[in-house]
């Protein structure tokens, strides 16, 4: 019995020093392949800290809405004859059949107190400093910005806005945001196709009788006159109408919280549905739904159109 004990205290010795063998090369071959007692370039055997993530620059969920412009953030015309009608605003709206951009981005109730409409029917880029400080006294997650067609849409052509004073103009603007509210974004939309909603609003005799009544007249007077200096006017309001985005596209730019929508606007093609039925000109409530599809999509997106 004796020598069968020491047999079996000896087979258990050398199974022990087996395993402790097994075990050691396991641990060493798990350190190399984990890395997280190698030795670092100096010889310390710390685990390296992870890099902190980058805040991104551009943020698709902001907490707030804050609308600057012209008319079509007002929803002129889309209700009833030449008045504002600001809940089926493309940007801050309440209205179920547009759902704004505000809604989209922070629901209803959310909306309803965290969205502010700074834009004025007639508005020009020379009011925008002065809606920009308003808007800018909320602290707002985002900014949207549509102005620019009032500038083109004078009683003239000769009596549209300059291209270096609209420049200067939106230059002040984004000046005046940035002093109170540094990090806001801002999301800017092209100035629309006048052209093209001259040319989708002429064939509606109830249309061109309000256009009698001076709204853009620079495109719009005489809208049945097709001879060399109609054409030749409203050619240079769509000239400057194309200054006016690239201007807009060239200040956003320099703005790293800035975002444009790559002529977006510009480049929809409106028909008659979504031109208000009163003036044929203005967006309707369906067109000021397509607005809303173009801001979301746009500043939801991860990266800027190009």
């Amino acid at each position: 019995m004796r020598e069968r004990s020491h047999r079996s205290t000896a087979l258990r010795g050398a199974l022990a020093g087996a395993l402790a063998a097994v075990l050691g090369v396991a641990g060493l071959t798990a350190c190399d392949a984990s890395g997280d007692n190698s030795p670092g370039p100096g010889g310390s055997t710390a685990a390296a800290k992870p890099s902190p993530k980058p805040t991104p620059t551009w943020d698709t969920s902001p907490a707030s809405v804050a609308a600057v412009g012209d008319s079509i953030t007002r929803g002129f015309d889309a209700c009833s004859v030449l008045s504002d009608c600001p809940e089926v605003s493309w940007a801050t709206g309440s209205d179920a059949q547009v759902k704004s951009l505000a809604v989209r981005l922070l629901g209803k109730g959310r909306a309803a107190s965290h969205s502010w409409n700074y834009a004025q029917t007639g508005a020009r880029m020379a009011d925008l400093p002065e809606q920009m400080q308003q808007a800018a006294a909320h602290d707002p997650g985002l900014v949207t910005v549509m102005a620019g067609a009032n500038d083109a849409c004078r009683t003239t052509a000769s009596a549209m806005t300059p291209v270096a004073d609209f420049r200067a103009d939106f230059e002040e603007a984004m000046r005046q945001l940035r002093r109170t509210a540094p990090k806001a974004q801002v999301y800017v939309m092209s100035v629309p196709d006048l052209k093209r909603l001259w040319s989708e609003g002429r064939a509606n005799p109830l249309g061109k009788q309000v256009w009698k009544l001076g709204i853009c007249a620079s495109m719009l007077a005489d809208p049945d006159a097709l001879d060399s200096a109609a054409t030749a006017r409203r050619d240079a309001v769509q000239e400057r109408v194309v200054a006016y985005n690239e201007v807009l596209k060239d200040v956003c730019a320099k703005d790293k919280r800035c975002r444009d929508d790559g002529g977006a606007v510009f480049g929809y093609r409106f028909g008659q549905t979504q031109l208000s039925h009163w003036d044929w000109f203005h967006p309707s409530v369906n067109g000021q739904a397509r607005l809303a599809e173009l801001a979301y999509r746009a500043v939801t997106a991860k990266h800027p159109a190009t």
